[in-house]
């Protein structure tokens, strides 16, 4: 008797894809952009020290001169949260901002282009291809910093493939408004950000709290309106130095600090708080 067969199946493409060998995935650098505090180990989160214990080259910027000491700082706090894990620091010169281009825009873009090149080839040369490295960032990467902008440029010109992730850091803000016991907005209101530069043009209107980043000009002794002060430089380290009060009384007080200061140091970080007072 015939052996009746029924309809031909087709085979199952999940089946196939089961029983194929395992396609390895190739190998892919890591990047870690890691924001590391200002300059106190102790600010480093516990996140911060699980990239960084992942890591094998440290990348970084050489500024020179009296700024060497950030990069050293740099090595000082990997030195206590990594103690005997081998790590390798990696450096290269920075390069300066063009003054020569008249537009601020175009200015930073052609610096931040050049920075790019520099990152660019020290991830290509320095990384293997399955290995993992990290910036170390001042701050937190999303303030005032440019090494995201930086490797985003990078990483869109595809000539050297990685991945990078981001891990946030306490920032010059917070360290000021815990040294001075302050909260940086009215009850339900809202504080501004901005920088020396636009301080310049004068306090914002609507705002009655202002912190003012990257003020190298001390454009807060041009300020004559009634509004408190709270400065602080080197904030959260053991170089601290803090003033606050009615600002037309802080100006020469904050002025001399800021002076004796970077004399003392060769470099200073500073940022602060500009308060209204309540008219009302």
């Amino acid at each position: 008797m015939p052996h009746a067969r029924g309809p031909r199946k087709e085979p199952d493409p999940k089946a196939l894809d089961a029983a194929a060998p395992l396609r390895h995935a190739a190998p892919m650098r890591k990047l870690w952009l890691i924001g590391i505090g200002t300059g106190n180990p102790e600010h480093l989160t516990l996140q911060a020290v699980s990239a960084l214990r992942q890591t094998q080259v440290v990348f970084a910027l050489d500024k020179g001169g009296a700024k060497t000491e950030l990069l050293e700082l740099r090595r000082d706090i990997c030195q206590r949260v990594l103690g005997d894990h081998p790590v390798r620091f990696v450096t290269a010169p920075d390069v300066s901002r063009r003054d020569e281009i008249a537009r601020y825009g175009d200015r930073v873009d052609a610096w931040h282009e050049e920075r790019s090149v520099i990152y660019e080839r020290l991830i290509e040369r320095e990384l293997p291809p399955d290995g993992c490295g990290a910036f170390l960032v001042w701050g937190d990467p999303s303030l005032y910093d440019s090494t995201l902008r930086i490797l985003a440029r990078v990483s869109e010109r595809a000539r050297v493939s990685f991945e990078y992730e981001v891990v946030p850091g306490i920032s010059s803000l917070q360290a000021l408004a815990a040294s001075h016991k302050q909260v940086l907005h009215p009850v339900g209101g809202s504080f501004v950000v901005t920088t020396g530069r636009r301080l310049a043009q004068g306090l914002p209107k609507d705002a009655t709290d202002v912190v003012v980043m990257l003020d190298g000009a001390c454009a807060f002794e041009h300020i004559d309106e009634d509004v408190d002060i709270y400065w602080g430089a080197y904030l959260g380290t053991a170089d601290e130095v803090t003033c606050a009060g009615p600002l037309r009384e802080c100006k020469p007080q904050i002025a001399s600090l800021r002076a004796e200061a970077r004399a003392r140091k060769g470099w200073i970080m500073d940022t602060y708080l500009l308060r209204r007072r309540d008219t009302g």
